[in-house]
């Protein structure tokens, strides 16, 4: 969903690229990336284009012909990642866990020292495909002690869970509009450190992509000389600055914690109707709700049932997942009590209706009693 704010913005009448009344908004937008980010990297910008522009931006940018990158691959876009270095002309190092696991911090410090030199580590922090929270606190530490870049796939995580660019080390860290920021698909929040944008500078050969050029992108984006470079998408900025607006109106701590509960909430009714999480505790990601299904469930035809009679739609399992899990998102605007009992209440009259075994209204009580609690330890806390 997005919010009304964001569609009227949409709205807006146009502005030539280099108006310096537009030129002003990119400044705004540059500033609430930064606070959205955490990071006082001054190249912090919207690409224009979806998540997976800002993926192969930050890949083609870093990763030059023979560079050796670690990549992290548990899942759908660990994968990708790992193909966009092979089209870079990179060497792609898999280290592989099953889906729904995570990448254990032990296993990148062996291939460091194994692999030297290596360019970079390549995480996803938000797996889409399986609902698992990679863990990135220790890891950029560890890339500094040999020398590697540290680059993270937020588009699912951040403004939905901590995103800590500066802290945790990260020389590069790009999103999507879509999902948590509620703001529509085609612009990747992108940010690149100081370290980061060194290496691009210092290319022994100029980037493949002309338009990914980060070099030639962050001059259009510089306050100080906005050289032309692209015609920037105007409607899709002024939508994503009254996005991230909305964001910070209502704080990140409050908007992370809003995620959380809603995660539990649904989580607590799913498993009362036999549907149980993927990934172990602690792993788990609360916007994007990755769950296996009990057997005998005709997963296409609850799915179809839930769009078709309740205007509900869910994730199906994809590559080794599919038929076995849904993925059922809570994001930005999306995440709310509301949507989180509908579900819960058409789910259980489908099972119903499908002849499972089913107390009624148990799955939503399960819900309530989540909500009830973190209501009591809010006013405790207060």
């Amino acid at each position: 969903m997005v919010h009304p704010r964001v569609l009227q913005a949409l709205g807006q009448p146009l502005l030539g690229h280099l108006d310096p009344v537009f030129l002003a908004l990119m400044n705004e937008i540059q500033a609430l990336l930064r606070a959205t980010f955490h990071t006082e990297n001054e190249f912090t910008i919207a690409l224009s284009g979806t998540g997976s522009a800002g993926m192969e931006a930050v890949i083609a940018n870093l990763i030059e012909p023979g560079d050796r990158a670690i990549v992290g691959v548990n899942g759908v876009f660990g994968s990708r990642l790992a193909t966009m270095i092979e089209r870079s002309g990179g060497i792609p190092i898999r280290i592989e866990a099953p889906w729904g696991a995570t990448i254990p911090i032990e296993a990148l410090e062996q291939e460091l020292a194994r692999s030297a030199p290596v360019k970079a580590v390549v995480l996803v922090h938000a797996e889409t495909s399986t609902g698992a929270r990679q863990p990135l606190e220790d890891v950029g530490a560890l890339c500094r002690a040999h020398d590697a870049l540290f680059i993270v796939d937020a588009v699912t995580s951040l403004g939905g869970i901590p995103v800590e660019v500066d802290t945790w080390g990260i020389d590069a860290c790009y999103s999507g509009t879509q999902k948590c920021l509620s703001c529509p698909p085609g612009l990747a929040p992108l940010t690149v450190s100081p370290r980061g944008m060194g290496v691009i500078r210092k290319r022994q050969v100029p980037c493949h992509s002309w338009y990914l050029d980060l070099s030639l992108i962050a001059d259009y984006w510089n306050d100080h000389s906005r050289a032309y470079h692209h015609t920037a998408p105007i409607s899709m900025l002024y939508g994503l600055r009254e996005a991230l607006r909305l964001v910070h109106e209502e704080g990140l701590p409050p908007r992370i914690a809003r995620h959380q509960v809603n995660s539990d909430a649904l989580m607590a009714g799913l498993q009362t109707l036999g549907l149980s999480p993927l990934p172990s505790p602690g792993h788990r990601l609360p916007m994007l709700n990755c769950v296996t299904l009990p057997d005998g469930i005709d997963e296409a035809m609850v799915r179809t049932h839930l769009l078709q009679q309740y205007g509900i739609e869910l994730g199906g399992g994809l590559g080794p997942l599919r038929g076995r899990v849904w993925r059922i998102g809570l994001m930005g605007e999306s995440c709310r009590q509301a949507h989180v009992l509908t579900l819960l209440n058409a789910l259980e009259e489908i099972f119903a209706g499908q002849g499972r075994p089913a107390q009624p209204g148990r799955a939503v009580k399960a819900a309530e009693e989540v909500y009830t609690h973190s209501l009591g330890s809010a006013r405790r806390g207060a």
